[in-house]
């Protein structure tokens, strides 16, 4: 237990990704408000044992077995205790040994650590949006059982989650998702034809890791957020709504029954709302840069292109009929944007696979936890036979 009641003990699930690594600096920059406890990586050792020599957590997981043993030797003469392999982060999620949970595992695998943490009653502090795309009925039911808070930290469900408080008892209308359009913004189909991995990393306002960065090109990031914000605010998909923003200052906002409309804006840097996820209900002091309205003459809103990025097209079907479809359609998203970063399938060729695998396999209306994984597993198999993987 901590000396210190009062300095929060985090896990980070997912340390050495994009979110992982700016908590890691947010933290740094207030250790009198929070403690490492738990660190876990895929399989980017190099980087998690760097992590561990400086936080000191208590625990450490590594998700590649055949990593363990350079792991363990590198923090032998910490009091780190080191496990390896996807059950062991189930366990460790589980434990007793700290306060939230920053679940940043990239993708479905980040899906049974965070129902682990809930079953054991742990605030969740969620940058992982898969979590709630493929089961977010089994996992807000489980929070709400368990009276486990879970507070976004995708900037879009920050901005949101922030214009909601102290409002309660007031019907939301509809939540406005910006989305900055990504690289792409204003292409044509005849133009993405030839789009290399290179290009779609190239994001022009957010620094995010591969998978994020070439599902905001597509706007499939936008699709899996507007399914997010389904679960994580109880909406019917017509309150949702998508605009394009493509200077980011806004990140979102939420229109009330009377016709008001609260908006939350900032500059576009991921550690503002990893920060208030993890000092949630504190705001605390920081020195990021600040916005300043006289750089930024106009700020413009539009409608999506969703002939030419069908993917959000994909995901407002999967939105509207429920079920195992969003599990399905994320699945083969993930199978599909790791082939395009590896330059097996292209651009364009990613929707197609989606829709293809969203049409062959079985739809479920009211999954169990046990439908959802197989349903996780025969989409991710058709799509990879599709591809020739």
């Amino acid at each position: 237990m901590n000396a210190n009641a009062s300095i929060k003990r985090i896990g980070i699930f997912g340390s050495t990704g994009s979110i992982g690594t700016q908590a890691l600096d947010v933290i740094a920059a207030n250790p009198d408000k929070f403690s490492v406890e738990i660190l876990t990586a895929n399989g980017n050792e190099d980087l998690l044992i760097e992590q561990a020599i400086k936080f000191k957590p208590n625990v450490v997981v590594i998700c590649d077995e055949s990593k363990y043993a350079k792991v363990r030797e590198a923090l032998a003469s910490s009091d780190s205790k080191v496990f390896a392999g996807e059950k062991a982060l189930e366990e460790v999620a589980g434990m007793d040994i700290y306060d939230l949970m920053l679940a940043a595992i990239v993708g479905y695998a980040g899906l049974k650590p965070t129902l682990s943490a809930i079953n054991a009653g742990k605030a969740i502090a969620l940058a992982n949006k898969e979590t709630l795309v493929v089961a977010g009925d089994i996992v807000m039911q489980t929070a709400f059982q368990k009276r486990v808070p879970i507070i976004p930290v995708d900037s879009e469900h920050s901005a949101i989650f922030q214009c909601l408080v102290g409002e309660t008892r007031n019907p939301v209308e509809k939540i406005l998702l910006t989305a900055s359009g990504g690289p792409f913004l204003g292409r044509k189909p005849n133009y993405l034809v030839n789009v290399k991995r290179e290009h779609a990393l190239q994001h022009p306002n957010w620094s995010m890791g591969a998978k994020i960065s070439v599902d905001s090109a597509t706007l499939m990031n936008k699709g899996l957020e507007m399914i997010e914000a389904k679960w994580l605010f109880n909406l019917r998909p017509e309150q949702i709504e998508v605009l394009i923003h493509p200077q980011s200052i806004v990140h979102s906002m939420v229109q009330f029954e009377d016709g008001s409309i609260k908006a939350q804006m900032g500059l576009p840097d991921m550690k503002l709302p990893i920060q208030y996820a993890l000092a949630f209900p504190q705001r605390i002091q920081n020195s990021y840069p600040r916005c300043d309205f006289k750089k930024f003459k106009t700020l413009t809103f539009d409608e999506p292109d969703y002939r030419t990025f069908r993917n959000l097209t994909l995901a407002i079907e999967a939105l509207n009929k429920g079920g195992n479809l969003a599990c399905i359609m994320n699945a083969a998203n993930e199978i599909a944007v790791y082939a395009f970063l590896r330059n097996k399938l292209g651009f364009l060729d990613m929707t197609d696979v989606i829709e293809h695998t969203m049409q062959k396999v079985k739809f479920i209306q009211q999954p169990t936890l046990e439908e959802y994984l197989d349903s996780d597993g025969e989409a991710r198999t058709y799509a990879a036979e599709m591809i020739k993987l």
